[in-house]
């Protein structure tokens, strides 16, 4: 026996309610049903009061009595004739007026009733036209092409000031998507370059039988660098995952305290290549932000004045306060930057032109990343360098507490030591 579940109370009703056109389900609709029913309402509220206001303003009534009065002329009787009283008269032209008013109020009415729901279904269209551009233009978008907008023009009402603030996100959007298809673009020729190394190296000697004690020595010596380089690079961009994540949590921290762990950490790397790593840090700089993205910021300058400066120079890591701001600052002795350079060095993957000195001058990822980490704390990045005379990068951020109405911090690298 097949037992028949029974049916709920709002599926029955759902059955039982006749199913409306598809019309009635949209905004356009029920503004016209507000559109026509408020003029209707207006209306016969106006038409009432107008009428209430006629009825009271006098008395109105057919003509209820009569007289009969006598004519003379030159003291001559003429007869008898039918008269009536002034207030009489005056009280049947009320009656007469409610009545003709009475009956175009009907007429009105009647009109409007019809008319309403027209004049109601254009305005409603009308106001509705921007979202309807709106709504097309979002539903062209893809994700692979974020060059359309809206554009709406007309009067700079709220759908206007929506409209406008779409067409900023989409430009954000766009500039977000253009600059991650670039960094997979950059990222991955970086990592075909160490990825080639490798392989060859592999082909061609390490799983070659012939190949004798030094070929493998120097083969693997080729594959560690690669693979540390290809270590950086993931590193650095797990780095710009990182500090883009919006739960990101800051806190107090110590400046001085950050940029001496990165010191701690390239110290060894700095002796071995005959470098004097100076610190001079002055403690207690409170910054509000991320404690392991600042001293990755400045541990990744230190990488870049280990690598490039040359033996038996120093590099120096100094930390202080300037007015409302905080700062620290990476010197080195090494080649310098050209002029025209320096303002491309913090460029994603950027390398120094063919003949410019700078052979071994590239950024990579890892001072973009400085850039990016300094920025997201309210900061700013300063480089001064001169060909020849080495690097200074100041990286300054805001105090806790203080305002920076005034501007930027000082186009200064700070109270280095000589």
């Amino acid at each position: 026996m097949r037992l028949v579940r029974p049916m709920s109370r709002m599926s029955l009703v759902s059955r039982l309610r006749p199913r409306l056109p598809a019309f009635t389900h949209t905004i356009r609709f029920r503004l016209t049903v507000l559109y026509s029913g408020l003029l209707f309402v207006f209306t016969a509220l106006v038409l009432g009061a107008t009428y209430l206001a006629v009825e009271r303003s006098g008395e109105a009534h057919p003509v209820s009595k009569e007289f009969r009065a006598e004519k003379y002329v030159n003291n001559v009787y003429m007869g008898e004739f039918d008269v009536v009283k002034l207030q009489e008269v005056e009280a049947a032209v009320n009656y007469e007026t409610l009545g003709n008013l009475r009956n175009f109020s009907y007429a009105v009415l009647g009109v409007l009733a019809v008319a309403s729901p027209v004049i109601g279904w254009i305005l409603s269209g009308r106001a509705l036209r921007p979202v309807r551009a709106i709504s097309r233009t979002a539903a062209d978008i893809q994700a692979t092409d974020l060059s359309q907008r809206i554009r709406l023009t007309g009067p700079k009402d709220e759908l206007r000031e929506l409209a406008d603030t779409i067409d900023s996100m989409l430009d954000r959007l766009d500039e977000a998507f253009r600059a991650q298809r670039q960094l997979i673009d950059d990222a991955s020729h970086e990592l075909r370059s160490p990825l080639a190394i490798i392989r060859a190296n592999l082909d061609a000697v390490l799983t070659a039988e012939d190949s004798d004690e030094a070929e493998r020595r120097a083969a693997a010596h080729g594959v560690d660098r690669a693979t540390t380089r290809m270590t950086r690079l993931v590193e650095d961009l797990l780095a710009t995952a990182r500090r883009s994540a919006p739960a990101l949590a800051d806190a107090d921290v110590d400046l001085a305290a950050a940029a001496g762990e990165a010191c701690e950490e390239y110290a060894p790397l700095a002796a071995e290549r005959g470098l004097t790593l100076q610190r001079r840090l002055t403690p207690g700089l409170t910054v509000i932000g991320d404690h392991d993205a600042l001293r990755r910021s400045v541990g990744n300058l230190l990488s870049n004045a280990v690598r490039l400066a040359p033996p038996g120079t120093r590099i120096t890591v100094t930390a202080g306060r300037s007015g409302g701001w905080l700062w620290t600052a990476v010197r080195d002795e090494g080649p310098g930057i050209l002029d025209d350079d320096q303002t491309r060095v913090f460029d994603r993957f950027w390398r120094a032109r063919p003949g410019s000195g700078n052979r071994d001058r590239h950024a990579g990822l890892g001072l973009a990343i400085v850039r990016q980490i300094v920025e997201s704390h309210g900061g700013q990045v300063r480089l001064f360098s001169r060909v020849g005379e080495g690097s200074t990068f100041v990286l300054w951020f805001p105090a806790p507490g203080e305002s920076h109405k005034n501007g930027g911090p000082p186009e200064t690298a700070g109270p280095m030591p000589t």
